[in-house]
This record gives structure tokens, sequence and C-alpha cells, in this order.
């Protein structure tokens, strides 16, 4: 199927790193929901003047605001005010709609500017544009963010650092797709007279609840899958005939064939729940390797200290903390430098005893 112009024309949008598009894609709410205040305004023109791609980012739903102006469809037009305006705008109709459902609508409509904006290919392809997808769930968290969500049949699902799910509950099934990041789940029981499985969806299959505490989370190539109370039943997506049954206290990973042999399920694994990270012997750049998930910086460390061995139980809230006591009791010294788009790399390095 040939690609539109319109696409074509927008082709360079893939040359825009995702976060910087999700950024630009950000201040489009807030622009909105400040009504106009002058703080935020103004810290937008800052982001914008920070660094090239910044700009690029926002003249990219410039550019997709002036090719929806002129279309006439109901939808377009109400993207167009919706989704485009900086500040409020008048209706000129009084709608009915409660704040809450407005706000909702309006993000929806953000939905569509972020694909259409930084999405690239067909339609059917933006839909499986990570980012995009990221963009538009129906729960998500950003770094260094955790929440909690009470789902409508009482299950409660945590969601950690950097997380998007989205929810497909039918009259058959409750379905949440975890597009990335990682989940803490605890389950309820079905309120509907006949009961639904519940089921969590992965790149690399599904992990169906049978009576369940557990946590997923989805890494780069598999799912790694917790289990802490009941059980869950995995199926690969290759090779969904043949499903593998986890019992409480183990910990496995799966990809799309197979399921690798199962481990013990630590309770440290699911510390970030209560805010904290704990290491057990944990070697310096694996534990900087998790930290990095929960900061905007770059973390890192020298070479020669990545197998330096590191204990203890972390805050998640105070990162700074945290490398302020690896930096004491390890003897080691903090090295960092911002660069001109604002992120900060910051390194551990060697230190001096005194």
């Amino acid at each position: 199927m040939p690609t539109s112009s319109w696409y074509r024309a927008t082709a360079d949008a893939a040359t825009i790193p995702a976060s910087v598009a999700e950024r630009a894609v950000e201040w489009v709410v807030a622009l909105q929901d400040a009504d106009g205040a002058s703080h935020v305004t103004d810290a937008w023109r800052r982001w914008r003047a920070e660094h090239p791609d910044h700009e690029r980012a926002w003249q990219r739903i410039e550019s997709v605001r002036s090719r929806l102006q002129p279309l006439a469809s109901p939808g377009t037009a109400d993207i167009a005010r919706s989704a485009l305006t900086h500040g409020p705008t008048a209706p000129t109709v009084p709608s009915p709609r409660s704040e809450a459902q407005r706000r909702t609508a309006r993000r929806h409509a953000l939905k569509t500017l972020a694909t259409l904006a930084f999405a690239t290919g067909l339609t059917a392809a933006a839909r499986e544009y990570t980012p995009w997808r990221q963009w538009s769930a129906d729960y998500r968290t950003g770094v260094g963010e955790r929440r909690t969500v009470m789902l409508t049949d009482g299950t409660k699902l945590m969601l950690n650092t950097d997380t998007a799910v989205d929810l497909v509950f039918t009259d058959v099934e409750r379905r949440v797709r975890l597009v990335s990041g990682e989940i803490l789940v605890t389950t309820a029981r079905d309120p509907l007279p006949t009961p639904r499985p519940f089921l969590i969806e992965t790149a690399q299959g599904t992990a169906r609840a049978l009576g369940t505490r557990y946590s997923v989370r989805q890494r780069e190539n598999d799912t790694e899958v917790c289990v802490f109370q009941g059980a869950v039943e995995i199926r690969p997506r290759d090779n969904t005939a043949h499903p593998h049954v986890m019992q409480a206290g183990l910990c496995s990973v799966f990809n799309r064939e197979a399921v690798e042999q199962a481990g013990p399920a630590d309770t440290a694994r699911i510390a970030w729940a209560e805010g904290f990270i704990v290491a057990r012997s944990m070697r310096l750049d694996d534990f900087i390797a998790e930290l990095r998930r929960y900061s905007r910086a770059n973390l890192s460390c020298d070479p020669s200290i990545a197998g330096v061995r590191v204990s203890g139980s972390f805050p998640l809230d105070n990162l700074d903390k945290v490398l302020q006591t690896l930096s004491s009791t390890l003897f080691l010294q903090k090295e960092t430098v911002t660069r001109l788009w604002g992120q900060d790399e910051i390194r551990l390095m060697p230190g001096r005893r005194s």
C-alpha cells in the first residue's frame, strides 16, 4: 500500500528523539492547563530555545496544526481546537459535559496529535510505534513516578517508573496490555456471574492470574514474571499450545517461544512498591543500571569500580541522597556534567581515601 503524501511530508519526524517528541506534546497540555499563566509560557519558550531538537519538535506540532486547520470534518476540527490551541476556546454552543469529561476528550485529541505529529508511515504502522503507544496508554507514569490504580473489578494495579498500560475489559476477559515498564498486580475476584480470566499481555505473550499477586516487567527482548501469591499461567506468543504454570515464590523470564527455568522470587524485586530499591551484594554497575530507571539523568560508573558490591535499602524519591551515600560509604567521587539541552550526566569515579 503506498504511503500518503501527507506522511511522506512528515517523514523527518523519525529523526526527533522520542523523549523530545513526548515533551513537546506534554507542553501542549501544559499550555492549555495553565490558561495563559506567564511562568508556564516562559518555561515553554526556554525549553524551545535549549536545543535545536526542541524547536524542531515544536515546529512539528505547528506543522500538524496548519495541516489540520483547513480540513472541514468535525473530527479534525475538534483536534485543531482541543489539541492545538494555546489556551481555552469558547464553544459556540454550550456544552453539557463536565470539566473532567472535557479534559478526557482533550487528552484523547492529544493522542491523535501525537501520532499525526511524530509517528511515521501509515496509520496501521503508527499504532505499533512504541513512543506513540506509551503516549496514548490508558494509564502511564513518568520517569521516577509510581502510581496505584484500582480497576473496576477491584484489582489493584501498581505502576512502576516509566510504565504504560492499556485496559481491555470485555464480557469474556479482563486484559491489561503492558506497553512498557513494570507493574505489580493484586487480582480481585471477578464480580460478574461468570468469572472472566485476568491476563497481562506483553510483547512476548500473556501471564494469566490464578488467584494471584504477581509482578510483570517488560524488558527489551523478554518479559520477567515474579509470583508472590497464587499461581500464574504463562503462554509465550508463538507457543500458546504449551502453557507453563508458575507457583508462588518463583520468578522467571519468557520470550515469544519459551519460558526459562524459574528461580526464587525475592521480595526485594518489588521493594519499589514501597518506595525503595534493595541491593544485596549487587554489582555497582548493575545497581546504577537499576537506579537509572528512576532518573532523568544519565547515570554511570567508571569500569574500574563496576564490580564493587553494594548492599542496603535506598529511597527512590531522593536519588541525590542515594548517590551521596554511595560516594561516602564506598569512597567514590561524583562527577556531574550538564549538557546544553539540560540533561545531567552523573558518573561515579574512584575516590581518594583520606
